[in-house]
């Protein structure tokens, strides 16, 4: 590998690394299509009868082109596994730009189907698609909610509460690097994550699983992944997220809810009705339908159905036909993040476990990083995941489901209900939370 990566090399590598970096600082994605409060205003004031008007700033994407051209310039893709990593990261930040430069068009959507997938769009590896994942949650949450299990209703916390047990195992976590907790009026969510700050919604509440799940999902991912990439002098692309990177991310999130125990059966489902959402888009599907969809969906909660619906629409077009397709990557992403990290403890390669926090990443970026890990110019990351850290809970369940795996879930299925054909049904109002 020496030879192959000269020190002349290495320094173009680090070269074009800083271009990429330097070229996606310029895209903020989610606050170039935000939306401005009011919105939401009028729309209640209107009895969410009238489809919601927006404006976006105009975003130019020629400097970011620039820049992805100059890059381009010291890339020769064909050459190794390294320059096909950087083609790739170069490929993703100008899908973005070009993306952004057609906010509120029905171009927009030809761009994100590609950033992101669309619903019906096959894995790359399987013919599954993110409705069938979607409509398989949906199937197997209402059989289970047939079980009738009676569930005590969780204490409620507000956003003050949540901050403080946040930042309660945060701050020893990442010691002098810990975010900071804080709380604002307005949030496009209940909480946000940067490299810097955890954000939360002073209107929010929350339950001791959510508390949970953010710690878990934004801080131990999120956070903890920015701050390594951060490190990361001679490769700071890895401090940037784009769009290439947002499958994995967001599936090594949802993952660490699943290995946190910190996931429900209703965040599945609000996973699942959001692909079903923006499904409903595509087919022409308008602002107010998928409101109403939700509405449905929630049980009547309206702030929340519109924020829902709002996450398909922006960037997009109010009246149906272009949405926002990145929820879709959810779902997509945990199967992909599960499926690979399966497949590196069955093929004794738990090293590479290590390298998926080292910055923000792709799984297939994987070969390259180790590479440039072995070359110097990667570092190990810093910070981990108390379950990669202590890695017993994750092997047992790597364990358990590839165990699972081999079993014909359809044939067992058959047998169970063959035994139980002549059994009566009991009444199964288990309260499950309560121990006797």
């Amino acid at each position: 590998m020496s030879d192959l990566y000269t020190e002349k090399e290495q320094e173009r590598i680090c070269f074009v690394a800083t271009l990429l970096q330097k070229a996606n600082k310029q895209i903020r994605i989610l606050k170039t299509i935000s939306w401005n409060p009011e919105v939401k205003e009028d729309f209640f004031t209107n009895q969410a009868q009238k489809l919601p008007e927006v404006d976006y700033i105009p975003f130019n994407p020629d400097p970011v082109i620039d820049i992805i051209r100059e890059a381009r310039k010291n890339i020769f893709p064909q050459s190794s596994k390294v320059d096909f990593w950087l083609e790739c990261q170069a490929d993703a930040i100008e899908k973005a730009a070009r993306m952004l430069a057609n906010v509120g068009k029905s171009t927009f959507f030809s761009f994100s189907r590609l950033a992101y997938g669309e619903p019906t769009a096959p894995l790359r590896y399987d013919d599954k698609t993110p409705l069938q994942l979607a409509q398989s949650i949906k199937d197997n949450v209402e059989r289970l909610n047939e079980l009738q299990f009676v569930i005590n209703s969780p204490t409620i916390y507000s956003a003050e509460e949540i901050a403080q047990k946040i930042d309660y195992v945060i701050k020893p976590h990442f010691g002098e690097d810990a975010p900071e907790v804080v709380i604002l009026d307005q949030l496009s969510a209940n909480a946000l994550a940067t490299s810097k700050q955890i954000r939360l919604r002073r209107d929010a509440k929350f339950t001791d699983r959510d508390c949970i799940q953010l710690i878990n999902h934004e801080g131990f991912i999120h956070v903890l992944t920015s701050i390594n990439g951060k490190k990361q002098d001679k490769l700071p692309i890895l401090s940037e997220g784009h769009i290439g990177t947002t499958r994995t991310q967001e599936g090594l999130a949802v993952f660490a809810e699943v290995i946190s125990g910190s996931m429900e059966l209703n965040r599945f489902q609000r996973l699942a009705d959001r692909v079903f959402a923006i499904q409903m888009a595509i087919d022409g599907a308008d602002f107010i339908e998928v409101y109403q969809y939700f509405l449905e969906r929630t049980g009547g909660k309206e702030d929340q159905s519109f924020e829902s619906a709002r996450r398909v629409f922006r960037g997009g077009v109010i009246t149906g036909g272009a949405p926002f397709t990145k929820d879709v990557v959810y779902l997509l992403g945990l199967l992909t993040v599960s499926s690979a990290i399966n497949a590196m403890f069955s093929a004794g390669r738990a090293d590479c476990l290590r390298l998926l926090f080292c910055g923000k990443l792709d799984i297939m970026d994987l070969p390259a990083l180790a590479e440039l890990t072995e070359l110097g110019l990667c570092k190990l990351p810093q910070y981990l995941p108390p379950w990669i850290i202590d890695p017993r809970s994750l092997l047992a369940l790597l364990t358990y489901s590839t165990f699972m795996s081999k079993i014909d879930l359809d044939t067992a299925t058959q047998v169970a209900n063959r035994l139980l054909q002549d059994t009566p049904i009991i009444n199964c109002s288990l309260n499950l939370a309560t121990p006797h």
